[in-house]
């Protein structure tokens, strides 16, 4: 059994399983597929072991802080740690789904970035020195941090938004669009767009964090987009592969050891974005 290793998360399908499959060909460790369903899991394994590839499996559910508890604890028993932590769970309602808009931020805030956080609060000191940390966020939160007011933006490219705030952020949108508010509150009307808004901004907040606390360990936690892929969360009609879609999630997990940039950032095609 290796002493290095991999964790996707909701990796069973879509850009998820396309990074397992590239991390399996390339890192020199154990690659775990994670998800929700046992059976989905098990099955995505499969059909990988059927290419020629060996991921292992984990129940984990990002939803669920038991099951991520539960998941950190065998990573730290079996591997010390974690070398490579990718954060893909997640969750879109498409373009014409008739659900309420307060539903759908309730919703997509829940998994995009509560439960992304929680993943990171009970994962981030397991991440051994030289570790990775690629969070799979989209161009779409740019845009909708365009769209945002003076006052938003502003917080959000400080330099000195905390954890916290941009927590408390995060719930101030699900409650205004739970009254209908949120335009008023200065926020653009995508729910998808702000979750990811605020896990793009999350990671930059703890990179800085990580090379106060742990300045030696040359961990470095990115953010990225991983472009309009075909899957079953977008369309059939977007223009890239999975395959191609893990091109910039896997280049961040897998920078060269000793590498001290990109780091706290935010990039597209392996190139680093203006926020």
């Amino acid at each position: 059994m290796s002493s290095r290793v991999a964790v996707v998360t909701g990796s069973n399908k879509g850009i998820g399983l396309a990074i397992v499959r590239a991390l399996c060909k390339q890192f020199q460790g154990d690659v775990y597929l994670t998800a929700r369903d046992v059976g989905r899991g098990q099955a995505a394994v499969e059909s990988l072991a059927s290419e020629g590839l060996k991921p292992l499996f984990h129940q984990l559910n990002v939803s669920d802080v038991n099951s991520i508890t539960t998941a950190a604890a065998f990573f730290k028993d079996k591997y010390g740690g974690v070398d490579i932590l990718v954060n893909n769970a997640g969750i879109l309602f498409k373009t014409g789904d008739t659900t309420p808009f307060a539903i759908q931020a309730e919703e997509t805030l829940k998994v995009n970035f509560f439960a992304a956080r929680d993943v990171l609060t009970h994962f981030l000191p397991l991440i051994k020195a030289g570790g990775r940390v690629v969070n799979v966020s989209s161009m779409i939160g740019s845009q909708a941090l365009s769209q945002s007011s003076p006052a938003l933006q502003q917080r959000f490219r400080s330099q000195d938004i905390t954890e916290d705030e941009v927590v408390g952020l995060m719930q101030r949108f699900v409650n205004e669009a739970k009254k209908d508010e949120h335009k008023q509150g200065g926020w653009p009307t995508t729910a998808y767009g702000v979750s990811k808004m605020g896990l793009t901004t999350l990671s930059m907040i703890l990179a800085r964090r990580l090379s106060i606390e742990r300045p030696n360990d040359g961990i470095l936690v990115n953010a990225c987009c991983p472009g309009w892929v075909r899957t079953d969360m977008t369309s059939q009609d977007a223009h890239k592969s999975p395959d191609e879609g893990a091109i910039t999630p896997v280049y961040l997990a897998l920078l060269p050891p000793g590498a001290t940039e990109p780091q706290g950032k935010f990039l597209s095609d392996k190139e680093v974005q203006p926020w």
